[in-house]
């Protein structure tokens, strides 16, 4: 890896000033930074932990379910009030590569990220929750704008995300047999905020709603309601793993079990 200096500020200001160099880079989990940085794919000025900043905890009042930006997969997947508020989401951090990264990643390091095939961004848009960082809320539907692309500005940085619990919820995924990264990823909810389907894995912009399923099942909450309806192929991954049009087929497979699953 190239050399780079490196800082572990104390508060929230501090990074912030810090990571408003665009030279600058956050590590969370580091669990995309680490490996890009020993691949010499980023050569940052400076890496900038946040670690020490008090941002890792899970709060449930109120019909929301808080969690800080530093919170680790594991912590999530375990937490008894996750569990009951929100099962289908401790479920999808449970699986979650694997065990050396649930225990180091985060869910703000994961989000800031916004890899497409990442999990947690389909929880959030789905659960329609907001994204609370220094400076703003930021609602789901505003937060994610593409691949690895995220409304995110130099110098901000995530401090917590809020789940508005919902009445039903469930994540499936088909992974990647050796990533666990998901090639198909749905997470189906009914809440505040209506029916929301989310499918991550699949297209070449990332996370993004699917909105013939939200209506079908808003009119009748049943896998049956599914029936028929097809997701185009085009503007979704097509490599080696799967052809686009396999993947299409798979978000109606996900989609159903996940209704299903949902109860």
């Amino acid at each position: 890896m190239y050399d780079f200096a490196y800082q572990k500020p104390a508060s929230i200001a501090d990074a912030a000033k810090l990571l408003a160099d665009p030279e600058a880079k956050a590590l969370a989990g580091g669990m995309t930074l680490i490996p890009v940085l020993k691949q010499r794919l980023n050569k940052p000025a400076t890496v900038v932990d946040l670690s020490k900043l008090g941002l890792a905890g899970i709060t449930v009042s109120g019909g929301m379910v808080a969690i800080g930006a530093m919170t680790t997969h594991v912590t999530v997947a375990r937490s008894a009030e996750v569990k009951k508020a929100i099962p289908a989401l401790a479920s999808l951090a449970a699986n979650i590569g694997d065990r050396a990264v649930r225990y180091r990643g985060t869910i703000g390091g994961s989000l800031a990220n916004n890899d497409p095939t990442a999990d947690y961004p389909a929880a959030v848009l789905a659960l329609g929750a907001t994204i609370k960082t220094n400076r703003r809320s930021i609602d789901a539907d505003s937060y994610f704008q593409g691949m690895f692309a995220t409304a995110l500005e130099p110098g901000e940085i995530i401090t917590a995300v809020e789940f508005p619990v919902p009445e039903k919820a469930a994540y499936v995924k088909f992974p990647n047999p050796a990533s666990r990264y998901a090639m198909v990823g749905v997470f189906v909810a009914k809440g505040p905020k209506g029916v929301r389907v989310a499918v991550t894995g699949a297209g070449q912009n990332g996370v993004h709603r699917h909105t013939a399923f939200e209506q079908a099942l808003t009119k009748s909450w049943s896998a049956a309601a599914l029936d028929g309806i097809a997701t185009p192929s085009a503007g979704l991954n097509s490599d080696i793993h799967g052809s686009a049009e396999y993947r299409a087929h798979l978000v109606g497979v996900m989609a159903k079990r996940a209704v299903a699953a949902a109860g």
